[in-house]
């Protein structure tokens, strides 16, 4: 199974990263509408998108704005928009509000149930993350494989451990390095340590961390290869990385 990191940044784009978005495109499921959103209408292999929402931050749905222009020319045929119904209702009310964007798309809104089944095969099961105004995590089971996506949460505040265990891939979120842990928990989201704890102690097979503080630069924005680890196999996620799990 093929995954397209299309944004890897957090709260704001800048000259190396988008912010968050993720396509699985043999299946046409996406994690979050970031503004990494402008590069999915050329990698779709398919003329349908369930889209997954971990909240409604910017950061995380402006890109919903973007598909409009795909949409009409029938590129997309239909795009169902999974989250939580306080997240969703903020979307149709704010973002695609009339001063804002005047076109609403043609979108099916769905409230999470306990678990999804894709039309394409595969189940999505969630649970739910701390962070200002909520977030969700998800996980995907299809054919013998499966992946999670944790993003903008504090590792270790909440638990997630059953839904990330044994994984064979996990993306999960660290905005910052451990130098600056302190603002993991003011900001809710994460830190290098706690998540290479976290992925080790559910034995998770491969980890990408994903979600970076914007003001950082360089190859390795929080320090993974000062922490030594090698378990599990970890690795920074970089816009328009592709890899197989």
């Amino acid at each position: 199974m093929e995954l397209q990191f299309l944004g890897t940044g957090g709260y704001h784009p800048n000259e190396r990263r988008e912010t968050s978005c993720l396509l699985l495109p043999e299946i046409g499921l996406v994690f979050d509408a970031g503004t990494g959103m402008y590069r999915l209408a050329e990698r779709l292999r398919t003329t349908e998108i369930d889209l997954f929402l971990s909240h409604a931050h910017l950061d995380h749905i402006v890109g919903l704005t973007y598909l409009l222009v795909p949409i009409f020319q029938g590129k997309v045929a239909k795009v169902r928009v999974y989250g939580r119904e306080e997240h969703l209702e903020a979307v149709r009310t704010h973002l695609f509000a009339p001063a804002l964007f005047p076109v609403l798309p043609d979108y099916e809104f769905l409230p999470l149930d306990r678990e999804v089944r894709l039309s394409r095969g595969g189940i999505v099961t969630h649970v739910s993350l701390e962070h200002p105004g909520g977030s969700t995590g998800f996980r995907l089971d299809l054919q013998g494989r499966s992946m999670a996506y944790i993003t903008d949460t504090t590792a270790g505040l909440c638990d997630y451990d059953d839904l990330i265990r044994g994984v064979d891939l996990l993306v999960h979120e660290c905005n910052f390095p451990d130098a600056y842990a302190e603002w993991s928990e003011k900001t809710g989201h994460s830190n290098l340590t706690p998540v290479l704890e976290r992925a080790r102690a559910a034995g998770v097979k491969r980890l990408v961390l994903t979600h970076f503080d914007p003001q950082t630069s360089g190859d390795d924005p929080v320090g993974l290869a000062a922490s030594g680890s090698t378990s599990p196999a970890t690795e920074i996620a970089e816009d328009l990385m592709s890899i197989h799990f």
